[in-house]
């Protein structure tokens, strides 16, 4: 059982089989897809699942706190499951790949203090941009 399925079970989360298929397709290391992506793939699992049931169940886990969304190129929302592990995204700048990262240091500590004009500093988003090797290549 995936890990996002294993937290949503403990949570008591009712697993329909539209929502068990959502939460399957978001299953894994670096993902970070686009609801139409997140129904494309659905689809071929269970193809009587609705691009509306498919947005519903993501604005779900988004609200529980188990997926997060992204957003690296300031268009697309994309949906992480990596929620409870704090982390920034490397993004190819050509073809858009996007990759977990996890530098050392607590990012909240390298805004300095006289930086933070009086600021209560909730939360950090960074996201490193370059090419991905194949884009190199």
């Amino acid at each position: 059982m995936s890990d996002l399925l294993e937290r949503l079970r403990g949570r008591g989360w009712r697993l329909t089989s539209q929502r068990r298929v959502v939460a399957e397709v978001l299953d894994g290391d670096h993902v970070h897809l686009t609801a139409d992506e997140v129904h494309a793939r659905a689809a071929q699992r269970l193809p009587e699942i609705s691009r509306a049931t498919v947005y519903n169940t993501l604005g779900e886990l988004v609200s529980l706190g188990e997926v997060i969304e992204v957003s690296t190129d300031g268009r697309a929302r994309r949906y992480d499951p990596n929620a409870h592990q704090p982390h920034q995204h490397l993004v190819c700048s050509e073809c858009g790949t996007i990759r977990d990262v996890h530098p050392a240091g607590d990012p909240m500590a390298q805004l300095p203090a006289a930086e933070r004009f009086g600021f209560s500093v909730a939360s950090v988003e960074v996201t490193y941009r370059g090419l991905c090797p194949d884009c190199r290549a």
